[in-house]
């Protein structure tokens, strides 16, 4: 098939692809804008995220996949668990990884090598522990499948002959929903004004009252909870997890976070989306063997010739 056949079936599963890197590409933008830290641990925090839909789903034990009322039932329910473990786990983080080194006034690129510190540790930490203790079944080829299928997909309409499933609807706009949340959060209160003034001028912020660990630790906790949503809709995209599971697409979500711009909360949304539909379209046209290659010169394009990314409005500029 080209391209111009491909068109519309890789736009659908673009967008549902760039849904789940918006997501987690907010918990990026969200701590860049307040600390000015690139938090590369944040990929583990979408895997814990994913093992907390995972646990979640085997739980509640399904005799069969499902689909329609009961399929958003159940999201809702996996992405209340994985918001829950991966907000959680972000404030541990925070607490233990970063709290420590900016108490000190420790510089940027400690935090960092303390980021990526935190991220091996919890990759290695979940491969030698959690998974072979909690887990019955051996993994295949890295990942580890659900062990029954959950989603039962369906064709709910089509665009010029593509296929849109119920799955893809779900990722979709709930996706939407949570960014118009996210935004609301950020502007409309008290906490959110909170961030907004400790990312423009944390001395001033001191100065009027707001109590920076705790906007720090909110913030934290809610691009956790972000992802962790990010990491259900992905588990019900693709039914699988793994200790290395947010590696690469914490990169590509990165990646996405840039695209729109660094500290954008709406740059993130738009990022997400326009590097899903790159990444599908260049499969497309290249192969899928490209398709991490496409992605990736993306960032390298954006870095040289427009590093305030699509929008480059930063999270200080948002305004109730």
């Amino acid at each position: 098939m080209n391209f111009l056949e491909q068109f519309w079936p890789s736009t659908i599963d673009g967008l549902s692809l760039g849904a789940i890197y918006a997501l987690m590409a907010l918990g990026y933008t969200m701590v860049y804008g307040v600390l000015r830290l690139i938090n590369f641990a944040h990929s583990e925090i979408f895997m814990i995220g994913t093992f907390a839909a995972l646990f979640t789903v085997s739980g509640l034990s399904l005799s069969s996949p499902v689909g329609g009322v009961a399929l958003i039932g159940i999201t809702l329910v996996i992405a209340v668990a994985g918001g829950l473990a991966a907000g959680g786990s972000a404030m541990a983080l925070e607490y233990v990884a970063y709290r420590p080194l900016r108490k000190k006034g420790a510089s940027r690129l400690a935090a960092l090598i303390s980021a990526i510190g935190a991220s091996i540790f919890l990759q290695q930490l979940f491969a030698l522990v959690v998974i072979p203790t909690v887990f019955d079944r051996p993994k295949e080829g890295g990942r580890l499948p659900v062990q029954e299928h959950f989603v039962e997909r369906s064709e709910l309409f089509s665009v010029f002959g593509a296929s849109v499933t119920n799955d893809k609807v779900i990722i979709f706009l709930g996706a939407i929903l949570m960014m118009i949340a996210l935004d609301q959060f950020v502007s409309r209160t008290r906490l959110g004004r909170g961030i907004r003034s400790t990312a423009q001028d944390p001395e001033a912020a001191v100065l009027m009252g707001v109590n920076i660990d705790r906007i720090v630790t909110v913030t934290f906790a809610v691009g956790g909870a972000m992802a962790g949503v990010a990491a259900a809709l992905y588990l019900v995209r693709f039914e699988e997890t793994g200790y290395f599971v947010g590696f690469l697409l914490g990169i590509k979500a990165f990646t996405a976070a840039v695209l729109g711009g660094i500290g954008n909360l709406r740059g993130a949304l738009v990022g997400g989306f326009a590097l899903g539909l790159i990444e599908m379209y260049g499969s497309s046209i290249f192969g899928s063997e490209w398709r991490d290659v496409v992605a990736f010169s993306i960032l390298v394009l954006v870095l040289m010739f427009r590093p305030t990314g699509i929008l480059g409005e930063s999270l200080q500029q948002a305004r109730a």
